[in-house]
Order: C-alpha cells, then structure tokens, then sequence
C-alpha cells in the first residue's frame, strides 16, 4: 500500500531541472528578494541579466494566504507589463482537492488568458486537469501514481475546438533521500531525455542530462556542479554555478552563473 503522496506529472525531476537552472543559472546573473509583512503577505522580487546580452527581465509577486478558508491569492507584475492573478481554494470541498482559476493580461498587445482547473491527491495518487478558455479552448490533463519512492504518470493535451490531441508525454522516475533518476517522453514522443540528481552534502550538489530530439541531432551530457557559499549573514546566499558540455571539452561551450537570494 502506497504511505505517500507522489508529486505532479511537471515536478517529477525537477531537483535537477532546479539545479541546472533556477537554483543555480548559468549564463545570468540572477537577484531575488523575499519578505513577509505582518499581515502575512509575502512578496517576492525576482530579477536577472543575461550575461551575453545584457538585458534584464524582472517580475514583483505578491502572495496572501488564508489559511483558515484555504485560499490563496497570487498576483505578478512582470518588466513586459504582464499582469496575472492567481486564486486557488484547497481542501473545502473535499481533503486532497484543490481548484484554481489563473488570468492574464498584456496591454501593449490586447493579449488575454484564462484558465481553470482543478487538483486531486491521495496517497499513492496526484492528478491535474486544467481548460485554456482562450486557446482552442484546450484541455490538458496529467496524472501520476507512485508506491516505494516510484512513480510513473502521462500527461495529455486535447483541443476541445478541433477535437484532436495536440500533445502526449510520459514519465517513469526513482527518487530516494539523496538521489533521484528520471525518464522523460515528450513533445508527443518525439523528444526523449534521461536525467539524475545527487546531494552529496549539505553544501555540495550534482545532477546531469542527457536530452535526445528524434529530429536534431544528439545533445550530450551537461553536469553542473555548485558552489554554495552561505558565510555571509542568516538571510544572504550567494551561489556559483558552473555548466559543463562533456560533449564539447575542446570548445567554449561551458557557462558560469551567480544568483544572490536574500529573504526577511
């Protein structure tokens, strides 16, 4: 009998999607800014460089949570001038059962988004389905089930409009306290990719992938190995990043990144 929850079908490797990106970029330097006020609003300001180019995206998030009504409220203000609203209600109808309704809308170019959906876990069991009432309208649902640290799930894509599937992908994974593998089918089959992720220790970690599209050619391995250097004060992380293309040792194809995150 399976005694937890799986994660959903997006998160299924994301400790090394977080580190070969979001926890640790390459070729960016990265600033973030969390603090919570009294009320118990968070804010969060996230903001980045590309190294090559120079330019710079931004975006400020607020979040409000009731805990007692299990409602979420998430708004975003990004640098393009997109604005979005985010309202989530979790555990009232039924444990485990979540539904939410997002919208968005960018003034410069008229553009407009809706979605609904609506969330449903238990133990060996994590399912999602959401409508795009602007796109097709589009259904997209996924579904993963897991027992003794694996797990297997599918995800599908289905315009109501045209009545045809616009998307279909797969994903079987193993994750244990310090390690985690996953197996990716993507983009309907046609892109596949293998990938790892191990924290050594408290301040060192590694993780890899090796991406294979049907229609290009092979992409290699990438390892990524980060520095954490948390001696600054309670609250200040700097983290150094360096990615390496083990496909392309000769060439100047490898990256570095710094990321500041600082939280009061």
């Amino acid at each position: 009998m399976a005694t937890t929850i799986p994660v959903p079908f997006s998160d299924v490797g994301k400790s090394t999607n977080d580190l070969l990106g979001k926890d640790f970029p390459v070729g960016h330097t990265k600033f973030e800014l969390k603090t919570v006020a009294p009320g118990g609003v968070t804010f969060h300001v996230l903001g980045s460089q590309d190294n090559k180019s120079r330019h710079i995206n931004g975006e400020l998030k607020t979040k409000y949570v009731d805990y007692k009504n299990g409602v979420t409220v998430t708004e975003a203000w990004t640098t393009g001038n997109l604005l979005t609203t985010q309202i989530e209600v979790e555990n009232q109808v039924a444990k485990g059962l979540k539904f939410d309704v997002t919208g968005g809308f960018l003034p410069s170019e008229g553009k407009k988004n809706a979605k609904v959906g609506v969330h449903y876990k238990q133990l060996g069991f994590n399912s999602r389905a959401h409508v795009d009432l602007f796109k097709g309208p589009t259904f997209t649902g996924d579904i993963v089930v897991g027992r003794d640290g694996f797990v297997v799930g599918g995800d599908v894509a289905y315009d109501v409009g045209g009545a045809y599937i616009t998307r279909f992908a797969a994903v079987a994974g193993f994750t244990a306290p310090e390690y985690s593998v996953a197996l990716h089918a993507q983009n309907s089959f046609k892109v596949f990719s293998a990938s790892y992720y191990h924290r050594i220790n408290a301040d060192l970690e590694a993780g890899g992938k090796a991406v294979w599209d049907t229609k290009a050619a092979p992409s290699g391995d990438k390892t990524k190995t980060p520095v954490n250097l948390e001696a600054l004060r309670k609250g200040v992380k700097v983290s150094i990043g360096g990615l390496f293309d083990t496909t392309k040792l000769d060439q100047p194809a490898h990256k570095l990144g710094l990321s500041l995150v600082f939280e009061a």
